[in-house]
């Protein structure tokens, strides 16, 4: 089965007004993952479409959406596929790559229809357009670029893996990578930062089923925020912080899209200035 919903963008002066459920049915995709479905949420930030398919009784086709207006999904567009269970495979441009845990799958403009396979797999799905056609490349979790910040004195000790970014995948404007908090800490990108240029989505992983996120978000001066779940998607818009703190350590895989692909581009926010 496929599915596919349309976010529309939202003006920051209107996100002031809103309610939690209001902000959660524009800025949150809630369940991404169920059995032998395909769901993509179309974004209108950047064009991004942020999804998940569950292949449990066998294979999940993704060609045609409508939301695209061409007659395969790829067909001016650019994709990475994360599983995040065991067993996955991708059959896609002719080729069948294995995917393990958080293992990352980047493939190029043209490549057709995308077959996902594996009864305990289940695959994150990020798109953006693309302008030209670049090779397709697999990138375990092991040979990922990894980067620790963070200190266990402010609560955000980290390591974060950067899979798709100019020194690692190449891509037309897809960033994207994963941030893993050593136990104890809970909070991520914290100083927080807009970046006027891009938009992000994160999904929030590897957390204690019982446990939640709060995620900031809003403009620096009118922050808002959500309670997230784990495997929970949250999109951020260009003028939205994006942060969260933790009632236990998790992970979450970030994905950018805008106008250039440098990690550094962002605008930061002084502690003293979030409201």
């Amino acid at each position: 089965m496929h599915k596919t919903n349309l976010r529309r963008a939202i003006d920051p002066r209107y996100a002031k007004t809103m309610s939690s459920a209001e902000l959660r049915a524009e800025f949150m995709i809630e369940d991404l993952f169920k059995d032998d479905e395909v769901n993509l949420t179309y974004t209108q930030y950047d064009r991004m479409i942020v999804g998940g398919a569950k292949p449990k009784s066998g294979p999940l086709a993704i060609d045609a959406v409508d939301q695209t207006g061409t007659p395969s999904w790829l067909d001016r567009r650019e994709a990475v596929l994360v599983n995040l269970g065991t067993g996955g495979t991708v059959e896609a441009g002719g080729e069948t790559y294995s995917l393990g845990r958080c293992d990352m799958l980047y493939l190029g403009m043209g490549t057709g229809a995308v077959t996902l396979s594996g009864e305990d797999a289940y695959f994150y799905i990020i798109s953006a357009p693309a302008h030209r056609a670049i090779p397709a490349q697999l990138v375990t979790i092991d040979d990922a670029r990894q980067v620790p910040l963070g200190s266990r004195d402010t609560c955000n000790e980290r390591v974060i893996y950067q899979f798709v970014h100019p020194e690692g995948i190449e891509s037309c404007q897809i960033v994207m990578g994963m941030t893993k908090l050593a136990p104890g800490s809970i909070w991520n990108t914290m100083p927080a930062h807009v970046h006027e240029r891009r938009s992000e989505a994160y999904i929030y992983i590897d957390l204690p089923e019982d446990q939640n996120v709060v995620h900031l978000m809003g403009e620096p001066d009118e922050t808002r925020h959500m309670i997230v779940r784990n495997e929970q998607a949250v999109l951020s818009p260009p003028w939205s912080i994006h942060s969260g703190a933790g009632t236990a350590a998790y992970s979450f895989i970030w994905a950018m899209a805008g106008d250039n692909m440098a990690f550094t581009d962002m605008d930061m926010v002084a502690m003293e200035d979030l409201r």
